[in-house]
């Protein structure tokens, strides 16, 4: 089976991603994917069986329990495949943290100068400013007719 394949089922692209965080038995990994996908612990254990007969996964025993794991050789000559392909998004990407990196920039910038106005008491200090009287007004300077 190609790798594409095995990894185009979301049943077994979900066990992959449970065994990425580390070895499972595969009554655990049943548990969650038959949580999840509402499958049967047969249909979970084929899934088992072709990541594991296509070096997705390793298994050992322990007991009476079977351990997954991932096998990241495939993963890698996936990855590899995917090479060609990067300069396809990797630009864009570069291009998206420049501007978070931007952003980031001028959020700090505007914080910095929104304390120099608390300090130096330009405009309200970001109170609702603009109204040097209490009791609110019409936002124009001009006091209420309800305040006293």
């Amino acid at each position: 089976m190609h790798a594409f394949d095995v990894l185009g089922d979301p049943v077994r692209r979900r066990i992959l991603e449970l065994l990425a965080d580390g070895e499972m038995s595969s009554g655990a990994v049943s548990e969650v994917v038959r949580e999840e996908f509402g499958i049967s612990q047969p249909g979970v254990s084929q899934h088992l069986k072709v990541l594991r007969e296509n070096g997705f996964a390793t298994v050992r025993p322990e007991g009476t329990r079977r351990l997954y794991a991932v096998n990241s050789d495939p993963l890698r000559d996936i990855d590899a495949w995917l090479d060609r392909f990067r300069r396809f998004w990797t630009p864009h990407l570069d291009a998206l943290a420049t501007e978070v990196a931007r952003g980031k920039r001028e959020r700090r910038l505007r914080e910095r100068s929104g304390d120099d106005d608390d300090r130096g008491g330009h405009g309200g200090g970001g109170h609702g400013g603009g109204d040097d009287h209490a009791g609110g007004g019409d936002g124009g300077g001009n006091p209420s007719r309800f305040h006293s």
